[in-house]
């Protein structure tokens, strides 16, 4: 049986890379299981190429993004996806108005047992050809909400910075992992502390007309 799909999405510069990275360690370190990292291949298509893709070359890039990420599940029980083909489909519409891959792309989310999405809350740093600015990075997040919110598919939002941004995913991945272990929990460890702390926290209600709206959790995050 393939491991697990976590796709990571979001927008430059807000740290897809290093969270993945981050919850491959930790997840492996404590709870046993196999997790792979699937790093992001437009990265090293643009080293390869000394530039970007043109719009012809999308759709190949979407194509080996998903079959890397499908290919590591077969041995592992869990892949972190540092992105998927849904951002190369949210590029293609916004740089080049072409909305051809953006079926495909949702269609790799209906196999991920959860998405993380990425918040805006980290600075914008330059790295590498792929990155186009701190301007583009509000575009791209509505238009990753809005892909997801109108295929009907829901995501967790990962807010903060350093050891708060990786608790806030493994609050969000939590549920899940907890949901297929069947085995005793042990006394100590990485499942024993999330399960009570999921046991603590109030049951909540979540239906918003506005849940594709980053200022409510920019709200929700100056309260905390």
């Amino acid at each position: 049986m393939p491991g697990l799909l976590i796709a990571i999405v979001g927008a430059e510069s807000t740290g897809k890379s290093t969270l993945a990275q981050s919850l491959q360690q930790r997840l492996s370190e404590a709870t046993g299981l196999r997790c792979a990292w699937a790093p992001e291949l437009l990265r090293e298509w643009c080293d390869q190429a000394g530039r970007t893709p043109r719009p012809e070359e999308q759709a190949a890039i979407a194509a080996a993004q998903a079959t890397r990420c499908e290919a590591l599940a077969l041995s592992a029980d869990l892949v972190l996806c540092d992105t998927t083909p849904l951002m190369t489909a949210v590029y293609s519409e916004l740089l080049f108005d072409d909305h051809s891959l953006l079926d495909t792309g949702l269609a790799f989310h209906r196999r991920c047992a959860l998405t993380l999405l990425t918040a805006l809350d980290l600075p914008w740093v330059a790295d590498g050809l792929q990155r186009d600015g701190a301007h583009v990075r509000a575009p791209v997040d509505a238009a990753v909400r809005r892909a997801l919110m109108g295929a009907g598919l829901g995501w967790s939002v990962v807010a903060g910075s350093g050891a708060q941004r990786l608790e806030a995913a493994l609050n969000a991945i939590t549920p899940l992992l907890l949901a297929r272990k069947t085995a005793p929990l042990p006394a100590t460890g990485l499942f024993s502390r999330l399960q009570a702390r999921q046991d603590a926290l109030p049951e909540w209600r979540w239906a918003c007309d506005n849940c594709d709206v980053p200022e409510c959790e920019h709200l929700l995050n100056r309260r905390r």
